[in-house]
């Protein structure tokens, strides 16, 4: 898995360096011209993945000073702060409990840990997992049909020992 991880990990960084170049240098005012860009430069992403490295590169709108706004990174915002040790972190820290009913599951979190949890599992694409979808402190999670919730909790208690 960590040499699978690695690889999908720089995908992901060449990714959000093309959409960071993107919205550094045109004046983007919505999603779906983000969205064609990135089709432009080979990426053919959803509207979902784009939503998720929108918020990894702490992207926000701003107004032109008459009728329109654009999309703009904040300064804040910071190449080093992404990198896998935050996704392993946020589910080591924010994981209080996991339950299955067959292929669904429900991952307790703490509060307010279940966005940036959710984030990392999907960022981290580990193969079991279909889908997630997050709430405040809870994460409702389909494995792939095939797939067996003990061997994605084998997964984790070998990648994260301290996840329950």
């Amino acid at each position: 898995m960590d040499i699978l991880i690695g690889i999908k990990m720089k995908d992901k960084e060449k990714r959000l360096n093309i959409l960071s170049e993107i919205i550094n240098d045109n004046k983007i005012e919505t999603q779906d011209e983000l969205l064609k860009l990135m089709k432009e430069k080979g990426f053919n992403i959803t509207q979902g993945t784009l939503s998720r490295d929108l918020r990894i590169l702490k992207v926000s709108k701003i107004s032109d000073g008459w009728n329109s706004y654009y999309y703009t990174i904040s300064s804040s915002f910071n190449s080093d702060d992404f990198n896998i040790n935050q996704y392993i972190s946020d589910i080591k820290n924010g994981i209080v409990s996991m339950e299955f009913n067959g292929s669904i599951g429900v991952i307790k979190t703490r509060s307010g840990y279940a966005q940036s949890v959710c984030v990392a599992l999907d960022t981290l694409k580990f193969p079991e997992i279909l889908g997630t979808i997050a709430g405040d402190d809870t994460i409702f999670i389909v494995l792939r049909e095939g797939s067996t919730k003990e061997t994605l909790l084998d997964e984790f208690h070998q990648n994260f020992p301290k996840t329950k």
